[in-house]
């Protein structure tokens, strides 16, 4: 696997370093007063202060209208199960609660959207075929 790279803004540092270490349970890497990296499952992700408006645009898949601006990553069946009992546990929202989306089709996913504290919307899927990530 090459690891990606992904920039992306938030309003309060601290504020996401609890969400991405504490909830998500990422450990982080390197950081500035107006930026912070954390480890998001073996890919690097670089959280920077910016208090510009969010989209706020939302996109048509399956039966769900979805954040159009959102990233994630797609998990191991049992790592996602865990993560969803992490993030009730810790108390937070989702956006989409966890489903079963194309249930039966190629492409037969487990999914759900929540945000982070600055209001960037972000998805977590699993497939239990993991060779359907890119069926059609």
């Amino acid at each position: 696997m090459i690891p990606f790279h992904l920039a992306f803004a938030i309003d309060d540092k601290e504020a996401a370093r609890r969400f991405y270490g504490g909830v998500i349970g990422c450990s982080v890497g390197r950081e500035a007063d107006n930026w912070i990296d954390f480890d998001f499952f073996g890919h690097q992700i670089s959280a920077h202060i910016n208090t510009d408006p969010k989209p706020k645009a939302t996109s048509k898949v399956g039966d769900d209208q979805v954040p159009l601006h959102h990233f994630g990553a797609v998990l191991p069946w049992d790592q996602w199960n865990s993560l969803i009992e992490r993030i009730r546990a810790a108390g937070w929202a989702f956006v989409m609660e966890p489903k079963i989306r194309f249930e039966g089709q190629p492409g037969e996913q487990g999914t759900f959207f929540l945000k982070d504290p600055a209001g960037n919307a972000m998805e977590f899927k699993s497939f239990k075929n993991p060779e359907g990530l890119f069926d059609h």
